[in-house]
C-alpha cells in the first residue's frame, strides 16, 4: 500500500515539474464583436442619492450617458462615446434642477445639565522630604555570554 501512495506523489511531483506532456485543450472563440445594452438608476429622496446611468455597445462603438445631482443642487449630464478612430469623448452639461434636492436631517436635541455646586475646602498640604538612595556603579561592566545551543536529532 506504501508503494501505491510513493508511486502517485512521485507521478504528481513528475507532472507538476513539466517533465510529462499533458494535453491541453484550446477552445477557439468566433472573433463576434461586443454587443451588450445597461442601464441603471438610483432616486432616494431620503439621502438625496439621485443617479443614473446608461450604455450600449456595438463592436467598437460605446456610446453613454451618467447623471447626478451635484453638491451645488444642479444636476450633472455627461453624454460619451467612444470608438476606435476618436477615442473617448465626452459632453458634460450642468442644469439647475426644478425642485430642490435636500437631504433630510432630523434636529438634534441639545439638553444641557448644569453642574451641581461644589463646596470649597481648604485642605492643608504637608510638605514631606523622601530620600534619594544613590547607587555606586563599577568603573567597567561585566560583559556576560552564553553558549550557542547543541542541537542533535536521534532516529
Amino acid at each position: 500500500m506504501a508503494i501505491r501512495i510513493i508511486s502517485l506523489f512521485a507521478l504528481i511531483a513528475v507532472g507538476s515539474a513539466g517533465l510529462l506532456p499533458v494535453a491541453v485543450k484550446h477552445v477557439e472563440y468566433p472573433d463576434a464583436p461586443a454587443e451588450y445594452h445597461f442601464s441603471y438608476s438610483v432616486h432616494d429622496d431620503h439621502t438625496g442619492d439621485i443617479k443614473s446611468q446608461n450604455e450600449e455597445r456595438h463592436g467598437d462603438d460605446v456610446k453613454g450617458q451618467y447623471s447626478l445631482i451635484d453638491a451645488d443642487g444642479y444636476q450633472r449630464i455627461v453624454d460619451y462615446t467612444a470608438d476606435e478612430h476618436n477615442g473617448f469623448n465626452a459632453v458634460v452639461r450642468r442644469e439647475p434642477l426644478a425642485h430642490k434636492v435636500a437631504k433630510e436631517v432630523a434636529p438634534i436635541a441639545h439638553h444641557y445639565v448644569a453642574p451641581a455646586p461644589v463646596a470649597k475646602i481648604a485642605l492643608p498640604v504637608a510638605k514631606v522630604a523622601v530620600p534619594i538612595a544613590k547607587v555606586a556603579y563599577p568603573a567597567h561592566l561585566t560583559t556576560v555570554s552564553f553558549p550557542a545551543p547543541s542541537l542533535s536529532y536521534h532516529y
